[in-house]
């Protein structure tokens, strides 16, 4: 069952409740399932937010920039202070620390307070990198492709949960709690946050960082077969001048940057472009444009666990090259399926694309970090950060497409041609002879 403690396999054990491997995998996957939902909240309610708060165009695509730019930082960061402090207390502390804007923002009211506010509500999405980090350390490489994805996946979950559940969140607080839709709107998010800070607290109660127990009591760096003497300084900097690191960046973020701009922009795309929604009032248009949006983030349920468990399928049969292969071929039917998704005016058809494309990221995320764990195991917080924040730069840069500029559909189609040479890109990762001994299931850079 176990490697050096690390769990060897998922399912199997999968509601052993009393493994810390098994514990730390349902934690971290709902923390991420909860920080995506209170990452993007606000985003199917932007119909009634932009009414009350008189929110332009411009300022709309400001606020969809601030969603994702503090992300790039807090992501860079966590991966060195996870390697430091460990998961648990990262993670318990990052919960904590971020519900506080996520209850603020129901306090705005100018737009200048609500772009800020959306900004600082940005550092939850390095949770991401925190889930990934926990997760290497509990599974071991021959299942940890599978386990990283699915904890992932499970937790980007959020991004199509928060789609279709906000909007009734809203609904039930209008009609049932008596509010308006300007207050509903505001009781949604301060009770989103109060489950973060609750979360956090639990996540440092019931977890633990490795196997064998937590930061600093044990030695992490002996377990990931860190030679006697080298410092996490040498690592890092090797990480920071890695090719390959870069060109993992660069592919997640021509699926990750994907699915970050599509949460924040699919449901007012949808009630902006199809007619379906024209004889629908405001609550009726969020509930139905949610919901159709939320088949997206769905996809999360089981497509980026595939392509991490294809990953590793493809690692174990051809060796590393295996795993490279099948990053390079999803991300390219990924760019050509957004591609495609931007032409279509006919909604049923539109929501068909959706679907499509809503599988082919999530499988593309599932492939890239079923490679991360191979590349520079003693620094493997920093490679996490790294790869994780090569999404939200990307998202940064996707977010500029739409802020009044372009068409959203010129935008879509200029975002789904940008992912044609991150696929590219990934065919120049290359691994060491020693490396590529193994196969692909133990490596240790």
């Amino acid at each position: 069952m176990q490697d050096d403690a690390r769990a060897t396999e998922l399912w199997r054990h999968f509601f052993h409740w009393s493994m810390p491997q098994i514990r730390a995998f349902h934690f971290a996957w709902f923390a991420f399932f909860l920080c995506f939902f209170a990452w993007f909240g606000i985003a199917p309610l932007m119909p009634v937010v932009r009414e009350e708060l008189g929110l332009t165009r411009e300022q709309i695509g400001w606020s969809i920039v601030a969603s994702v730019a503090m992300t790039v930082l807090a992501r860079l960061a966590i991966g060195p202070i996870c390697d430091h402090f460990g998961p648990r207390r990262t993670y318990s502390g990052l919960l904590i620390f971020a519900s506080l804007p996520v209850m603020a923002i129901g306090l705005a009211r100018d737009p200048a307070t609500f772009i800020a506010l959306r900004l600082a509500i940005g550092v939850i999405g390095a949770s991401f990198v925190i889930t990934q980090y926990h997760t290497s350390l509990m599974f071991a490489p021959n299942i940890v492709g599978t386990a990283m994805a699915t904890s992932a996946g499970w937790g980007n979950l959020g991004g199509g949960a928060t789609q279709l559940g906000m909007p009734l969140l809203l609904a039930a607080l209008v009609t049932l709690g008596g509010l308006t839709p300007a207050a509903g709107w505001r009781a949604a998010m301060f009770l989103v946050g109060i489950v973060c800070l609750l979360a956090g607290l639990a996540y440092y109660r019931f977890t633990q960082d490795t196997p064998e127990g937590n930061f600093p009591e044990v030695h992490v760096r002996s377990r990931l077969s860190e030679p006697a003497g080298e410092k996490d300084t040498g690592a890092s900097l090797t990480v920071w001048t890695d090719g390959r690191v870069w060109a993992l960046f660069a592919a997640y973020g021509a699926c990750f940057g994907v699915e970050l701009t599509l949460n924040n922009i699919v449901a007012l795309y949808f009630v902006d472009h199809f007619d379906f929604f024209e004889s629908l009032d405001a609550v009726q248009a969020l509930s139905f444009s949610g919901l159709f949006a939320s088949i997206f983030g769905a996809t999360n349920l089981f497509a980026r666990t595939l392509g991490g468990a294809l990953g590793d399928r493809f690692g174990n049969q051809w060796g590393l090259p295996g795993r490279v292969w099948w990053l390079f071929m999803v991300l390219l039917c990924e760019g050509i399926a957004l591609m495609l998704f931007s032409q279509v005016t006919l909604f049923g058809a539109a929501v068909g694309a959706l679907l499509v494309l809503g599988i082919l990221v999530q499988a593309a995320e599932g492939a890239t970090f079923a490679i991360v764990p191979f590349l520079h195991r003693r620094a493997l917080g920093t490679v996490s950060g790294i790869v994780g924040a090569g999404g939200n730069l990307a998202a940064i840069g996707a977010a500029f497409l739409f802020r009044g500029s372009l068409p959203w559909r010129v935008a879509l189609l200029t975002l789904g041609l940008a992912v044609i040479p991150a696929a590219l890109g990934t065919l120049v990762l290359t691994f060491t002879a020693e490396v590529e001994e193994e196969r692909g299931v133990r490596c240790e850079v």
